[in-house]
């Protein structure tokens, strides 16, 4: 995919990483717009700022007026609650899949006709090596990146005679706000940005961006005794 001739669209693009895929897209020749809540908080130079709440069909159907060349759509937004799924109250839970799941399959479902109308092109959802393994302590989120997979698949499969490709891609912690807290490894998000877009442009449907993901979903294939160790 030549993405210096493409209209790309990423969702959460006002910091964090989906300003760093932003960037990466434009230092490609892209022409981006940069989604976000509020859009005067997009600060990066040569981006089309657009209001956007992914959890909002009155902002998404806006969008998808205010564009209508876009042939690449990132599923970037997301939350973070730390919602466990047994004590943590159920507005939380529910945030994470209205963002996560359903928040991603209305970007999907409105913007899947402008990019086949446009000749075809490429949605990438970003996932989570919690896609394929659950923390309990924010099985919320993890519920929401599993529900989130499912559906790229399915969708990668539904959209493929459309000319359009499905991506996801799986990481670990990266470098953002939404993880300050957390005490681990993390990945630089202009690195993983970086592989994203490569994914993008070669054509990939699954894209591994670090060894945490990596090994999750090697971890699969030896069932619930390797995933959950900690059980009796």
């Amino acid at each position: 995919m030549d993405l210096s001739t493409s209209t790309a669209l990423v969702t959460g693009a006002n910091r964090g990483f989906g300003r760093a895929l932003a960037a990466e897209l434009l230092s490609r020749g892209a022409t981006v717009y940069a989604g976000a809540r509020n859009p005067d908080q997009v600060d990066l130079p040569g981006a089309k700022p657009i209001a956007l709440d992914i959890t909002d069909p009155a902002s998404v159907a806006a969008a998808v007026e205010a564009t209508g060349d876009v042939t690449v759509l990132i599923n970037n937004a997301g939350s973070a609650t730390g919602a466990d799924l047994l004590a943590a109250d159920l507005d939380d839970i529910r945030l994470e899949m209205d963002t996560h799941y359903f928040g991603t399959l209305s970007m999907a479902r409105s913007f899947a006709p402008q990019i086949a109308a446009n000749g075809g092109g490429a949605i990438l959802n970003v996932l989570s090596g919690l896609s394929w393994v659950s923390f309990p302590e924010i099985g919320a989120y993890c519920a929401a990146k599993s529900a989130q997979w499912s559906l790229t698949n399915a969708l990668r499969v539904q959209l493929a005679g459309q000319g359009i490709r499905v991506a996801g891609l799986h990481v670990g912690y990266m470098d953002t706000d939404m993880v300050r807290d957390v005490d681990a490894a993390k990945s630089d998000p202009a690195d993983i940005a970086r592989i994203a877009v490569d994914g993008i442009a070669v054509g990939a449907y699954e894209i591994l961006a670090d060894n945490a993901s990596r090994q999750a979903q090697a971890a699969l294939s030896g069932g619930v005794s390797v995933l959950y160790p900690q059980l009796p």
